[in-house]
């Protein structure tokens, strides 16, 4: 009882739309654009580059869009996890918190790694480095650790350092890729020359384009994060839709500027290229873009340093962030334990909760190799975008009438529907490469249903969406015709007998007696009781003239929408037929 106070304190609401956009896309401009492009040109060629980052910007809209309105309805901590438990009830749910906590926590190591390496690379060019006792690779990893002990210790300090620090890594990120774009823009136009670098625009085909799509999607996750934010952030039912749709704009402009930057950078004939331009780059692979941009700018290297810098510290900080507030959700639905769900009285934030992904995160990125892992978030990432727009579909059509929207897609559902399609098929090309990816993301998700019904299945609370079955007395079992009898009025009573008798007599059936209980929106549904007593008079009165003729269960129920309610025990029970009271009073 100590703790109750703890677990339902709330987080502070300090975040604006400009926090919340900086915070969007930071998670997106990461390691995904620095290494995907790279990447992508050599896999897809020069045109695939830049088709790869436009596509799934277009994709990523999409999805964006159902992630729009399911926040604007739902503005709590938790994202996918809230969404799949409306939609779909518990053990989705859990998978779905699970995997996003994963997929998080991996890409904040990933984003640690990637900083520490462009740094000391940078480092050990100047010559700053020769007094390591260790080897480079160890000098990473501790230099990894480190700057993720920083930013979990700013995401500490609370949501409005978070959102602070997080903005001004954010701008300077957007700014130095935005100047690498333009650049490349201008040299193109001063010297035409580079435009053949495009040239042949797909050389292996528009195949590739999937495989390449695949593997960068995960540079467009930054709504994700956005929608972790609905406990925290001003105005939430305008503001998460509005972050969420411009960051992914904002971010697609900025990858298809940077992917054509990249491959006009280098001209034809210059000196060390030998072939086309664009396979010296993909050469590199995922070191491609730096040396595309190392010969683009005067100084490149420090500007590419500095960007780098800028996105990895952002992008990390926007991860700790989402997997934080995603392991806090599940332990404040119990579907954890308790202790995920502690808010420090003095920063209010989940301090448990960001201890221990400050931990996953760290062991990741010092002692374990992320490359195929990373690959295992990506497809995460489309597992639990897939889920969301198959959640969107279902909320909007079995619960539209209960939520209040501040954002309701155009063309529904034809942009949720587009968005499945194309996932899966991302997903499954992704493992031309990373076939651990399809190793690990399966083995994660296995332990998630081991825990689920071991623990969490057992120990969940209640959702007020959810239908509380408060008390109910089943009949004995039998294939007799099914009849289920709405009660909820006394007055009714006689007239809801008189119609039943004579159909259970004409079909020899069994009755099954249904009260759904009104309980006001803002009492809590431990004082359903105090709201029940009159629809219970009615059960008993019927009760007393058919029990004795006729096999009778009885259920007495919540749920906040009364139609949705008897709908789902109908289902429930297989009734074949259903009898609701006429009004009495305004009560049926």
């Amino acid at each position: 009882m100590a703790d109750k106070p703890q677990i339902h304190a709330e987080l502070s609401r300090d975040l604006s739309l400009f926090h919340i956009t900086m915070m969007g896309l930071g998670m997106m401009i990461g390691a995904g654009v620095f290494l995907g492009v790279g990447n992508s040109i050599f896999v897809a060629g020069p045109g695939g580059a830049v088709l790869t980052f436009a596509l799934n910007g277009i994709i990523a809209m999409f999805t964006a869009m159902s992630y729009a309105e399911l926040s604007s309805a739902i503005p709590r901590a938790g994202g996918a996890y809230n969404f799949a438990r409306i939609g779909f009830g518990r053990g989705t749910s859990f998978l779905a918190g699970w995997m996003e906590w994963f997929a998080s926590s991996v890409a904040g190591s990933v984003y640690s790694l990637t900083f520490a390496i462009y740094t000391l690379r940078y480092f050990e060019g100047l010559g700053l480095l020769e007094w390591l006792p260790f080897s480079a690779e160890a000098a990473v990893k501790l230099f990894a650790g480190l700057i993720a002990c920083f930013f979990i210790y700013i995401n500490f300090r609370g949501v409005s350092e978070t959102g602070k620090i997080g903005a001004f890594f954010t701008v300077g990120q957007c700014l130095f890729l935005v100047i690498i774009g333009f650049v490349g823009f201008a040299v193109a136009a001063r010297d035409p020359v580079r435009i053949q670098n495009f040239t042949p625009f797909l050389p292996h085909g528009g195949s590739k384009l999937l495989v390449t799509m695949g593997f960068t999607y995960v540079a467009f996750e930054g709504f994700e994060v956005i929608a972790q934010t609905g406990d925290e952030t001003i105005n939430p039912r305008q503001n998460l839709p509005r972050a969420m749709l411009f960051s992914v704009f904002i971010v697609t402009v900025i990858y298809v500027l940077v992917a054509f930057a990249t491959v006009v950078s280098v001209r034809p004939g210059a000196e060390g290229i030998t072939g086309a331009p664009w396979e010296w780059i993909g050469s590199f692979r995922e070191r491609g873009f730096g040396e595309a941009v190392s010969r683009l700018l005067p100084m490149g290297n420090i500007l590419l340093t500095l960007a780098v810098i800028f996105a990895s510290t952002s992008a990390l900080n926007a991860t700790i962030y989402s997997a934080t507030r995603v392991s806090y959700a599940l332990g404040r639905d119990r579907m954890l334990p308790q202790f995920f769900a502690r808010i420090s009285k003095k920063r209010k934030t989940p301090k448990n909760a960001l201890f221990v992904t400050g931990i996953i995160i760290i062991c990741i990125a010092t002692a374990f190799p992320t490359t195929d892992v990373a690959s295992s978030a990506s497809i995460m990432f489309l597992f639990l975008f897939f889920m969301v727009n198959v959640c969107v579909i279902k909320i909007r059509r079995s619960m539209g009438d209960e939520m209040v929207y501040g954002y309701v897609m155009p063309l529904f559902p034809v942009f949720p529907v587009v968005a499945l399609v194309l996932q899966a098929v991302l997903a499954v090309w992704l493992v031309n490469m990373s076939v651990t990816a399809w190793i690990v993301a399966p083995s994660w998700i296995a332990t998630g249903f081991v825990i689920y019904h071991l623990y969490s299945k057992h120990h969940t609370v209640k959702a007020e969406h959810e239908i509380t079955i408060l008390e109910e007395e089943r009949a004995p079992e039998g294939d007799e015709y099914r009849i289920m009898v709405t009660c909820a009025n006394p007055n009714s009573a006689l007239g809801l007998v008189r119609s039943t008798y004579k159909l259970c007599g004409a079909k020899n059936a069994r009755v099954e007696l249904l009260h759904m209980v009104p309980v006001p929106e803002q009492v809590p549904l431990s004082d359903a009781h105090e709201y029940m007593m009159e629809g219970k008079e009615a059960m008993v009165e019927v009760m007393l003239y058919l029990a004795p003729l006729f096999p009778v269960g009885t259920t007495i129920r919540y749920c906040r929408s009364v139609a949705r309610g008897i709908l789902s025990a109908e289902r429930e029970k297989r009734t074949e037929m259903l009898i609701m009271g006429y009004p009495s009073g305004g009560k049926g």
